[in-house]
């Protein structure tokens, strides 16, 4: 009898989007007939810009010739979007990135849940609380989370975020080897400044920790003082792995592409003593695991790059600009607490007083025929919130809103 990986046991019922999912369609199967409008899971409704659709074309039609047909690509990403993304997302904002350091993905949920592999199993990880799950769950298949109590797992450092504090985490009091950030931030919409930032960067410096910064969200930062990328402060090279997507920034939730950046001088320790490149630890790992994104994707992510494809892709993320604020102030408007929408797409919405997470998702689905998302999937500090998305069309944004104020009029 072959035995199983057992540190998939110690996971906590389904991941939470499925868990939305499911129970969102167990609701239409009893109700046929209901209108049911989403703005829970982060998926978008914008078609691709014009100028990845045309670039997507054409390399489908080159790979209908001999000539210009391709077969496996660099699992580290063609050179022509790593040279287009060192270009466009580091240099233009004054950061130094080489093409060597940029690997090219199907997204950075599969980067941010695969990228601590290349650390030791017995290295202790810090997430701040709420957080998105995939930090979690990911380290705890890998054996490093233990067991399940009191709401978190006993070897995983959770570093809460409370309202008081525009839900921003201290300083781990223990230091631990990796540390996922993510700003914009999924789930609240807060965002670290550079002072924030510059603080971590120093505590990694002087701790040997390793921060993970999940910038997926950063094309919806609107304050000046607010960093795109953590290697715009000095020093994050030698301790910080930066995620990147285009899903939320052109679409691609559908098509699958994102990238991450592991610097060169970013040195990881052996037990002897050792100093090993983390670039060449995650490149074995990509070319033993990984046969690379499609070469139709990369193309139509290069086009995001090109003048035309970045004034259609600011096009669309306005679009969905305008639903956050709208949402922000419709739950406002509904006497409801609620933070983000400004630097992000997420609208962290305190729930009515007496009510669980889960029971506000049962009645705005029952009562308005919305779907949101639990803020307790997110971690014991997200319990008396619900996540908001901004994805949805301008239309349904605008009709939930007033379903919403119309259901909460019914509990004051």
């Amino acid at each position: 009898m072959a035995f199983c990986n057992e540190h998939f046991l110690e996971l906590q019922g389904a991941y939470l989007f499925a868990e939305v999912r499911k129970r969102a369609e167990a609701y239409k199967k009893q109700h046929p007939d209901a209108d049911i409008i989403s703005l829970g899971i982060g998926d978008v409704t914008q078609p691709l810009a014009p100028a990845v659709v045309e670039a997507m074309t054409k390399a489908v039609a080159e790979m209908g010739r001999m000539e210009t047909f391709r077969g496996y690509g660099p699992e580290q990403g063609y050179m022509f979007l790593r040279k287009a993304i060192a270009e466009g997302d580091f240099k233009s904002r004054g950061v130094d990135i080489d093409p060597s350091e940029i690997f090219v993905s199907d997204g950075a949920k599969c980067d941010t849940g695969n990228m601590q592999e290349i650390f030791s199993d017995t290295a202790i990880v810090a997430v701040t609380d709420p957080v998105y799950p995939v930090y979690v769950d990911s380290n705890v298949m890998a054996g490093r989370g233990g067991k399940f109590v009191n709401g978190g797992y006993e070897r995983i450092v959770y570093m809460p975020c409370y309202e008081e504090c525009d839900f921003k985490a201290s300083l781990p009091v223990h230091d631990p080897q990796i540390i996922y950030l993510c700003s914009p931030n999924n789930p609240t919409g807060t965002v670290l400044n550079r002072k924030d930032l510059t603080q971590w960067v120093r505590y990694a410096k002087q701790t040997g920790s390793v921060i993970f910064f999940d910038a997926a969200y950063e094309a919806f930062i609107t304050e000046d003082d607010v960093p795109h990328s953590i290697y715009e402060i000095e020093g994050a090279k030698d301790v910080a792995i930066e995620f990147r997507s285009y899903s939320k920034t052109a679409g691609f939730t559908g098509v699958r592409c994102g990238y991450c950046v592991v610097p060169h001088a970013l040195k990881l320790e052996t037990k002897s003593g050792e100093m090993v490149s983390a670039n060449e630890l995650w490149d074995r790992r990509q070319c033993t695991k990984f046969n690379g994104c499609s070469y139709i994707v990369q193309r139509g992510a290069e086009a995001i790059y090109t003048e035309e494809g970045r004034k259609q892709i600011q096009a669309t993320l306005d679009i969905y600009r305008n639903n956050a604020r709208v949402i922000l102030e419709g739950v406002k408007e509904a006497g409801l607490h609620a933070i983000g929408g400004t630097n992000s797409p997420y609208i962290w919405l305190s729930v009515p007083e007496g009510m669980t997470s889960w029971q506000f998702f049962d009645f705005l689905l029952d009562k308005a025929g919305i779907i949101c998302t639990p803020g307790s999937g997110f971690g014991p500090c997200g319990e008396g919130y619900v996540r908001l998305t901004s994805f949805n069309t301008p239309e349904l944004t605008r009709t939930a809103l007033e379903r919403m104020k119309k259901a909460l009029k019914e509990i004051k």
